[in-house]
């Protein structure tokens, strides 16, 4: 767990790039869920929903990377970033293997990644004296 305190801030830019790539369901929402589940919603308030998703997600990136340079903002902004992760996951295992063929199945294994090293630091700089 050392290494990932010691390595937190690289950590938190990387993963928080990889969390902004979702911007590309706000700008192209049918396109990202063909991708992402392999299947599409139609109609405007399925447009509504997918790119606020999409944007939802984003600001998360956007807030691990800024966490990133602030120590003081890690903490919380990295529970925020678990839990929304970690609601992702759920969702997705709950409807079995119907979507882990997809590129849902991979953003599953990467977030679970990222949830299991943010957990990490957590514990980690929590155990680490101050100083």
């Amino acid at each position: 767990m050392n290494w990932i305190v010691t390595n937190m801030k690289w950590i938190m830019i990387v993963s928080g790039a990889l969390t902004c790539t979702m911007i590309n369901v706000a700008i192209a929402p049918q396109a990202a869920l063909r991708s992402m589940f392999g299947e599409t919603l139609e109609g405007p308030l399925a447009e509504i929903v997918v790119r606020n998703w999409g944007g939802l997600i984003a600001l998360v990136g956007g807030l691990l990377i800024y966490g990133a340079y602030d120590r003081a903002c890690r903490a919380p902004i990295l529970v925020v970033a678990a839990l929304g992760k970690l609601f992702f996951i759920g969702l997705v295992l709950a409807h079995g293997g119907r979507y882990l063929a997809h590129q849902a199945g991979v953003a599953v294994v990467v977030d679970l990644t990222m949830v299991a090293v943010f957990t990490g630091y957590l514990i980690g700089a929590r155990a680490r004296p101050q100083g």
